[in-house]
């Protein structure tokens, strides 16, 4: 009897493991918490130790511009399997002073001596790692931009905690150190990647302090010299002189010719909000498209979690991203139709393709993996700032500077081959990206600051954010936690329109009659353990002006205020 009952008690338990272990006295059954409320400022990070720092530099008197760049810097430390100062950087800023929106892009281009004909040479695409794929890291022209036209604290204040961190060491955090475990077989061949990371012959684990001095002097002579030590100093000169010792093509030239552009942020309204993206080479505007297209279906009444909603929404997602696959590109190289896409009289034209009895088999297999870092920061005068920056696959190309302490970016890899395409790679090129920043206000004034990491994840995120928080009443932490809808295709190459419907994954909390539902609708459902994104939020309350901040429980992320 006894074995049949804890037979019984395994199965019980295991059928239902999404299930919180606690019951909330108030908020959903989903919530992991409530929201963190402040007046003062706001942070929220992937990682605990930039979310403090942040803190800091707002308590020393520093703005939001400046406690992003402090905590972008960090996380380039506690964080390089997503992030570092060899890729590359977009932000949304909201200024108290103008009451205006600012966009950057701080994306970098293509070498200019790496040629087509000799990619096509090397293989029918370009490949993820090695010297191929590496182009101009825009991250640190990006803090300098900000702090230029925002910052208050000199530079040196900010990236001193990281170089303190980085000289004296911090513990690794649990799932840091998962993704560097992960991280080895692509990239340890790659030179100075082993010196770097596994200076003990293994990545560090979970809790163990890690130092990193290389780049704590790359980042002393950044503070001290200023921009021009990464892009014309003597940083370019090593990354020239590595690049060209490993068969790469990325030049002191291309490094020197180097500029991150201000660029108007675009919106489409949805229910009252103006959600605002920046325009391609990124994809931000997917999440626009697809905000469109749901503005035509009674999300509130078909519910949270709903067979119709989720189906709505995989079909919604196919039909902006095909538009994806076939516009967005460097609008230097290509006249993109922003205005077009985002607008409600196109959505208006392609919602009655949407069968809400049968899936399409229409899709684009845009990339998934890659892992990014997504924060915001918020100060007591209401600025407010909507940053985020990644290598691109995690750690980047593998190729790793030895004295530099970093990996480059391989964001390359996502230019194709496609004759006519607009993402057609090119020397000094950009290409087209993965990783946006998101913002919306309300009747002109700043409300929520948000972002969601995780390659081709995030624009469907960012929509599902908006709609949990607009049609479904959620707080900013129930927003977030709240089981998620990824729609992927079934293979990889950029640009290209897949015509076999792909994969839905669902998070668990969705329930068997709702999969049972959609796979009768034509959806083929998979499990895609971890490929949710990663999310950081503050949300400016209208009336007081009280900053609510939320964190991504399925990372190791901190909101914090004071």
């Amino acid at each position: 009897m006894k074995k049949l009952f804890l037979c019984l008690t395994t199965l019980l338990c295991s059928s239902a493991s999404f299930v919180q272990a606690y019951d909330r006295i108030t908020g959903s059954e989903f919530a992991s918490r409530s929201e963190v409320i402040a007046q003062n400022g706001m942070a929220a990070t992937s990682q605990p130790l930039a979310t403090q720092v942040a803190l800091d530099i707002l308590k020393a008197g520093g703005n939001a511009v400046d406690a992003a760049i402090a905590a972008n810097a960090v996380l380039g430390l506690v964080e390089p399997t997503g992030n570092g100062i060899g890729g590359d950087l977009f932000a949304i800023i909201w200024d108290a002073k103008t009451q205006k929106l600012y966009g950057l892009n701080a994306s970098g281009r293509s070498p200019q001596s790496l040629s087509l004909d000799y990619l096509k040479s090397q293989g029918d695409k370009i490949p993820a790692y090695g010297p191929l794929p590496v182009s101009v890291p825009g991250a640190v022209d990006g803090w300098f931009e900000m702090h230029q036209k925002f910052g208050k604290l000199p530079m040196a204040n900010l990236l001193q905690p990281t170089i303190d961190y980085a000289r004296n060491g911090f513990p690794v955090s649990e799932l840091i150190a998962y993704y560097l475990d992960r991280s080895i077989s692509a990239r340890a061949k790659y030179p100075g990647f082993k010196e770097v990371y596994m200076p003990n012959g293994r990545m560090p684990l979970k809790g163990e302090i890690f130092r990193n001095s290389a780049l704590a002097n790359t980042l002393e002579k950044i503070a001290n010299e200023g921009r021009d030590a990464f892009y014309k100093g003597d940083i370019a000169r090593e990354i020239d002189r590595y690049m060209k010792a490993n068969g790469g093509f990325l030049s002191y030239q291309d490094l020197a010719d180097h500029r991150s552009d201000w660029i108007e942020p675009v919106s489409s309204n949805y229910r009252g909000y103006d959600v605002w993206e920046l325009p391609p080479n990124g994809q931000g505007i997917a999440a626009l498209h697809i905000l469109n297209l749901m503005e035509g279906f009674d999300v509130k009444a078909m519910g949270f979690g709903s067979v119709d909603y989720i189906h709505a929404f995989v079909e919604a997602k196919k039909i902006a991203f095909a538009d994806r696959a076939k516009f967005y590109a460097d609008p230097d190289f290509s006249d993109i139709p922003v205005a077009k896409i985002i607008s409600k009289n196109y959505a208006d034209q392609q919602r009655p393709s949407i069968n809400m009895a049968k899936a399409a088999k229409r899709d684009h297999a845009g990339p998934v993996d890659g892992d990014t870092i997504y924060m915001t920061t918020a100060d007591k005068a209401g600025n407010m700032v909507s940053l985020i920056q990644s290598n691109f696959r995690g750690m980047g190309s593998g190729m790793t500077p030895e004295k530099l302490g970093f990996v480059l970016q391989n964001r390359g890899e996502l230019f194709n081959f496609i004759d006519g395409h607009p993402n057609q790679y090119a020397p000094a090129k950009r290409p087209f990206h993965t990783i946006i920043p998101a913002f919306v206000t309300k009747d002109g004034k700043p409300w929520l600051s948000f972002g969601v990491m995780g390659g081709a994840t995030q624009p469907q995120m960012h929509a599902q954010i908006v709609m949990n928080l607009v049609d479904f009443g959620m707080n900013l932490q129930e927003a977030g936690d709240a089981p998620r809808i990824l729609h992927t295709g079934s293979s990889q190459p950029t640009g290209e329109i897949m015509l076999d419907g792909g994969f839905v994954s669902l998070e668990s909390g969705t329930g068997q009659a709702v999969r049972r539902e959609l796979a009768k609708r034509g959806h083929v459902l998979r499990d895609s353990l971890g490929a949710f994104g990663g999310y950081q939020a503050i949300l400016r309350d209208l009336e007081s002006g009280v900053y609510y901040g939320a964190s991504e429980t399925r990372k190791d992320g901190q909101a914090a205020g004071y």
